[in-house]
């Protein structure tokens, strides 16, 4: 019985043979869908922490306020063209979002892309 294997872009594909028929296998590797948290500088010491990328089954309006009742920070949620709903909240709260997006059990760590500085 021979097996290979081969690696593309998307996935694995398995070939297998087993007595005189071919068994072809393709196995997908679902891509992760990350979550952008940067920091975005104001004037002076003024700081605006922005969340996107968050699944739209997910009503950001209910996460922004237990971000805000959790941080004792204000925030809104802004609707972009391109990139949908973005959190933004006041100050440098990227530590503290992703790790309440953890603890939460919305996201995973590796999901989770931290930007700024």
């Amino acid at each position: 019985m021979s097996f290979s294997s081969c690696e593309g872009s998307f996935g694995l594909l398995y070939l297998k043979k087993q007595s005189s028929c071919l068994i072809l296998t393709l196995r997908f590797h679902l891509p992760l869908e990350y979550v952008h948290i940067r920091v975005q500088q104001r004037n002076g010491r003024k700081s605006l922490t922005t969340v996107q990328g968050l699944k739209k089954e997910y009503s950001k309006t209910k996460i922004l306020k237990d971000l805000k009742k959790e941080f004792c920070c204000n925030g809104t949620v802004v609707e972009d063209p391109e990139l949908g709903q973005v959190i933004q909240l006041q100050g440098d709260q990227r530590k503290n979002v992703s790790t309440f997006l953890v603890q939460a059990g919305i996201l995973k760590k590796e999901q989770i892309k931290i930007h700024g500085f």
